[in-house]
């Protein structure tokens, strides 16, 4: 099997047939009985994907910006997939690095760190037509910008109307099987204005189905640390959100089966773990949810059959768990919650482990330990379970609740 080089110094393979020499013993190459092609290629899974390093030095492709990282995230996705590993040290992020499908982006963990630019930030000379519209500058005529998505709501110079270079860090469109690892990801929010976390975050997804998000640390971002939107099947584990300007974790837009395992979101500026619209058949389990601005779990429109489990709600600034005033078509229903600590939630007014609100029902509490262990003037978790007058069924089970007030149901029929 002869390699030939070709000019552009790629490496061709050219398969030629030879004779069985006189003598030699005959192998056995016929596949095995469990041998399958893949879906979408003409061979089975190979044991070693391909491989290339990306660094600011002693690497494959050398270089301290986001250009670097994506030429070897791009050089890998075109031979179908792989691994690209980034070296210690801080790139600056001028774009988002943008993931491609099945393509496994690993950093040194607590090492590779990469860092948002400064942003700049402008007023519109004219009406625009976007609203909240994140693209890719693709060119420039003076002061008019070309950018890769049309624009299509209105967005006025009377209303102070900006355009600025707010993206997330790390982004995947349109894709499958990407996989992040052992990443920092910092979004110098001081020098950066806020993006909504439906369209952006420090690692944010869109249609990203079965994506892998493990051992990342997202902090300092203007928006929120984690967010994936009309994502199917992504897994998050072992990853920390701390100290973003929004929310923590962010799964939405109709995002099902997600699952969010042994994650930390603290000191967020508003809840640690916020489930948005249609989040479904989830599980979230053995995360720690502290110390944020608003809840520390937030259940809402249409979030119905999640599993939440073995999580730490504590110590933030409003209810520990907040399922929130929806109309019985919309409300968070047949959502479980088992073995979860609940404490010392509610820090400048009162509040509940766990607050029911609209007209939710066919929730499960079973096993939780509410508590306030605070000095005694100092409790503001006053009440363990209040149920507002709304409410459905909801089914109570060997709760352990330390409170002035254990349960505190408003409903007029129970």
């Amino acid at each position: 099997m002869p390699l030939i080089n070709a000019p552009s110094g790629c490496l061709y393979l050219l398969f030629t047939v030879l004779p069985l020499a006189v003598g030699a013993e005959k192998q056995d190459l016929a596949p095995s009985p469990d041998e399958q092609q893949l879906p979408r290629a003409m061979h089975s899974k190979m044991k070693e994907p391909p491989r290339i390093t990306v660094g600011r030095r002693d690497a494959d492709i050398m270089g301290a910006d986001q250009r670097a990282l994506q030429a070897a995230v791009d050089y890998v996705a075109g031979l179908g997939g792989g691994v690209v590993e980034i070296g210690a040290g801080e790139f600056l992020m001028q774009d988002s690095l943008h993931l491609r499908s099945f393509v496994t982006v690993r950093g040194q963990s607590g090492k590779t760190i990469l860092r948002k630019a400064k942003a700049a930030v402008s007023t519109l000379a004219l009406d625009g037509d976007f609203h909240t519209t994140v693209a890719r500058i693709t060119g420039r005529n003076g002061h008019i910008l070309s950018i890769s998505r049309p624009l299509n709501a209105d967005c006025l110079v009377a209303n102070k109307a900006q355009a600025a270079t707010v993206f997330p860090v790390v982004s995947g469109y349109d894709l499958e099987g990407a996989r992040l690892e052992n990443l920092v990801i910092d979004g110098n929010k001081e020098e950066n204005v806020s993006l909504n976390g439906c369209r952006g975050g420090g690692i944010f997804l869109y249609r990203g189905f079965g994506t892998v998000i493990e051992d990342c640390h997202v902090r300092h971002y203007h928006g929120d640390g984690l967010s994936f939107q009309q994502s199917n099947d992504v897994l998050v584990e072992g990853c920390v959100s701390e100290d973003n300007a929004g929310l923590g974790i962010h799964p939405g837009s109709g995002s099902q089966r997600p699952v969010v395992r042994g994650c930390i979101a603290r000191r967020n500026g508003e809840d640690g773990l916020f489930l948005c619209w249609r989040v479904r058949h989830g599980l979230f389990e053995k995360n720690i949810l502290e110390d944020n601005g608003r809840f520390g779990i937030s259940i809402g429109h249409k979030d119905t059959d999640n599993l939440l489990q073995d999580n730490q709600v504590k110590s933030n600034h409003q209810d520990g768990i907040f399922f929130r005033n929806e109309t019985e078509g919309m409300a968070g229903h047949r959502n479980r919650l088992e073995n979860n600590l609940i404490e010392n939630n509610g820090r400048n007014a009162q509040a509940a482990g766990i607050r029911v609100r609209g007209e939710t029902k066919d929730l499960v509490f079973k096993n939780n330990l509410i508590r306030d262990t605070r000095p005694v003037a100092e409790r503001k978790q006053s009440v363990g379970i209040r149920i507002e007058e709304a409410a459905g069924e909801v089914i109570l089970e060997g709760n352990r609740i330390e409170a002035a007030t254990q349960v505190e149901d408003r409903r007029s029929t129970h």
